[in-house]
């Protein structure tokens, strides 16, 4: 690698010409950029609008002068910011989930309020009523998304999980997007569609990370210099994953299953330094939405009631199980992991032929498809409980806390919809006319017997299962984890039916089998285990389930397996993001790194570029990066190194390194930039070739690459087995690999005691090399 001292560019890149080997078929001999058969990686992929980042440290000349600038006070600055980033990060993040939350609340509280209230009079307006204010909820939803925040469609966590695994989707960190996520999925879960407001939450937690990281967003003007340190894609890396973990640990109450939610799901890259931060995240996420939840106790937040952050306590349930229900609850694992596989399979081919043939005709037709599902749900949810009778309220304990019925517009276990009589209840429209998260607080509470007759949780399963499919992929905010939750807990009730019916034993509760549901369902189409099972554990305030837990997630993921990949995989392939599996698969243990680039081609330039050249190579490819050639002693073509296609974009529009000299450049150039100038605003497209503009004799004039290029990218001979290739590529974050041909010499040769350094008991410069690639390695003399 490149030497820290004083010797200038020539000798820097002298040492580098050590490590490195001729291209077996370059044909750089002219001054022009050339060609070779020999391949290096990523590419921008067109069809998704989708680019790799670069989670390698770009060690060349800005970035090392950068670091001999920095005082002994930059350390600890920098290591103190992170702490508190990731405190901001959790107090934006709860604050975003409360504001969320009481809005749903309050609109489903006023919905709900009105539509009572009118119903008793006449049906019709009040059936008129609850559609209009649904539908208006849903339009701003859907008018925000197309018009002003696309990337906010969805969940997003396929997105954020491509962007933990080295995959950066154009907008889904933007400002506007965070705006989008969080006002759309107000619209849309307060309009009552069958979705969720928890996988937004996700997003919009990583949207707050990576904009606290970036200093805030200038498009707006909202923008400060003195917290802009975190410029590499390796820091908003870490600082996303602290985003992940909020949003999950906002959305259910659970700080330990958001961080195990980051672990388990979305991150590829996990440090015991970072595990200390996210948990810090999580812990402060819980302590705002309790200081929330404390100060909506007292009545000051509207129609927010007990439901809006989910804690479905069932801690007086079933205090026991007998070895005889294992097999209804195995049961409940195939069935959870055979819907959720069909789920994943129908959403799959309804999302695609969606997008194919749907969404191209332009915003009016996504904003009146949504309306329409709209319609549909508030159609369905208002028509179909008057198909059942109202049954009357049964015998309650007094000190049971349940009221039948409850008021309008409040959350209860027994909903008077329509009924001729007072102390009588609809069962199906208790599960309608709640927010979700009041409905599956119904579906998992202990000491309801015969609540929910079979017919009704038949009918529901099959319509809000329908409604589900169909819903998700519109363009509104939509997460999946409560809609799972509602699907799997009313087949666990039936089941919880089943057996207490036939067992006849009195400490079976229905409820306890409604929770195993929930949790195969979420099992079989999210396909998460370790995370899942904490979240559940967490939100239902019972641990004596854990065993329970266990057994139908391993039981419905397998089942799931059987059939086809996670929801999360399943939508980010459709959405073109080439995420990486843990594994390699198996075929590459049988192929070679150059069995996989032998029918590409890299296209390389010369130390010393014409201008001209530079941007021929960039209008005509749409490579990111782009190995760099010089002529060595017996006038052989050897690489010195790799540039990026952003960096030339820079070099290109900054116009002060253009030369008239065709020969390489003296050290003077290195104080023209700083290494900030090279970084490119998260999720943004960046700059392009088109928006920079030469004169004649601009084009004319020279460059040289050698201070701006990375001399120390990674390197692999060209008969290394692909598996190792692949592991190596995604162990590492790294963006590009060259395959080389067989090296001839061996300069030195590192064994683990090399890599044993002092460090002075400075342990915060120890955090810092691990996550800014400040450790440098000298071999030269082995």
């Amino acid at each position: 690698m490149l030497s820290g001292g004083d010797d200038g560019v020539p000798d820097g890149i002298g040492m580098a010409r050590l490590a490195w080997t001729r291209l077996p078929t370059a044909d750089a001999e002219g001054a022009g950029p050339s060609t070779s058969a020999a391949a290096a990686g990523d590419e921008l992929f067109s069809a998704a609008a989708v680019e790799s980042l670069d989670y390698e440290v770009i060690e060349n000349y800005a970035y090392r002068e950068e670091q001999a600038q920095r005082s002994k006070f930059w350390v600890p600055y920098y290591v103190m910011l992170k702490w508190l980033f990731s405190l901001l990060i959790g107090v934006g993040t709860g604050l975003a989930a409360i504001f969320i939350n009481l809005a749903v609340e309050n609109f489903s509280g006023w919905k709900y309020t009105a539509t009572f209230a009118i119903i008793k009079h006449s049906y019709f307006v009040g059936f008129f009523v609850y559609t209009i204010f649904n539908l208006a909820l849903v339009f701003s939803s859907v008018y925000i998304v197309t018009n002003f925040a696309p990337a906010a469609a969805g969940s997003g966590i396929p997105e954020i999980k491509g962007y933990l695994n080295g995959v950066d989707t154009h907008g889904i960190l933007l400002f506007r997007t965070l705006v989008g996520k969080i006002f759309g999925s107000i619209g849309s879960v307060g309009g009552g569609l069958a979705l969720g407001k928890e996988g937004p939450l996700v997003h919009t937690g990583a949207c707050i990370a990576s904009l606290l990281g970036q200093g805030g967003s200038a498009e707006y003007h909202l923008s400060s210099r003195w917290v802009r340190i975190f410029e590499s894609d390796r820091d908003r890396r870490d600082l996303v994953t602290c985003g992940c973990a909020a949003g999950v640990a906002a959305a259910f109450r659970a700080p330990v299953g958001g961080v195990l939610f980051a672990l388990e799901e979305v991150t590829s890259w996990w440090r015991s330094h970072l595990m200390w931060r996210v948990f810090f995240t999580s812990a402060v996420v819980a302590v705002v939405v309790r200081s929330a939840m404390n100060w909506c106790n007292s009545g000051k937040c509207g129609h927010f009631g007990a439901g809006g952050f989910i804690i479905w306590d069932i801690s007086g349930g079933q205090e026991d199980y007998s070895y005889q229900e294992l097999f209804p609850m195995a049961i409940i694992g195939v069935i959870g992991g055979l819907l959720g596989a069909l789920f994943n399979q129908l959403t799959l081919y309804i999302t695609k032929w969606r997008r194919t043939y749907l969404h191209k005709k332009g915003k009016r037709v996504q904003i009146f498809e949504a309306c329409l599902i709209s319609l549909v749900t508030s159609t369905i949810s208002f028509v179909l409980p008057l198909l059942r009778k109202c049954s009357p309220c049964p015998q309650l304990e007094t000190n049971s806390g349940i009221e039948c019925p409850h008021p309008p517009g409040t959350d209860g276990n027994f909903v008077n919809f329509y009924c001729s009589k007072d102390k009588e209840y609809n069962d199906l429209a208790t599960i309608f006319f709640n927010t979700q998260d009041d409905a599956i607080r119904n579906l998992f509470s202990a000491k309801t017997f015969h609540e929910y007759s079979a017919q009704s949780l038949i009918t529901f399963l099959v319509m809000f299962y329908s409604l589900a499919v169909v819903t998700f992929g519109t363009a509104v905010p939509a997460g999946q984890f409560v809609p799972g939750i509602m699907i799997g807990s009313t087949y666990g009730r039936l089941v919880g039916m089943f057996v207490v019916k036939y067992y006849k034993k009195l400490n079976i509760e229905e409820g306890t089998y409604a929770l195993l549901g929930a949790a195969s369902f979420l099992g079989g189409s999210m396909r998460m285990t370790v995370s899942l099972c904490v979240i559940m554990v967490e939100i239902t305030n019972n641990l004596k389930l854990l065993p329970l837990i266990m057994l139908v997630l391993l039981v419905s993921k397998a089942v799931g397996d059987f059939f086809n990949e996670g929801l999360y995989e399943e939508q980010a392939r459709l959405r073109g993001i080439p995420l990486l599996d843990s594994r390699p698969k198996q075929v590459m243990r049988n192929m070679n790194a150059k069995d996989a680039c032998k029918n590409q081609k890299v296209v390389c330039l010369p130390r010393v570029s014409r201008v001209i050249d530079i941007v021929s190579v960039l209008r005509t490819n749409k490579h990111n990066g782009f190995p760099v050639v010089d002529r060595g002693q017996n006038g052989e073509s050897l690489v010195i190194g790799l540039i990026l296609r952003s960096h030339l974009l820079v070099l290109l529009q900054a116009k002060v390194d253009f030369q008239n000299s065709p020969f390489p450049c003296g050290p003077g150039v290195l104080n023209r930039h700083n290494f900030s100038d090279f970084v490119k605003p998260a999720s943004s497209k960046g700059k392009s070739i088109d928006d920079i503009h030469l004169t004649e004799d601009e084009l004319g004039l020279y460059l040289d690459l050698a201070p701006f290029l990375n001399p120390s990218p990674y390197i692999v001979p060209e008969d290394m087995s692909l598996a190792k290739v692949y592991n190596l590529f995604r162990q590492l974050g790294l963006r590009h690999i060259f395959v080389v041909p067989r090296p001839s010499r061996v300069v030195g040769l590192i064994t683990r005691k090399d890599l044993l350094l002092e460090e002075d008991g400075n342990t915060a410069m120890a955090e810092l090399q691990s996550t800014s690639g400040l450790a440098e390695w000298q071999t030269a003399g082995r």
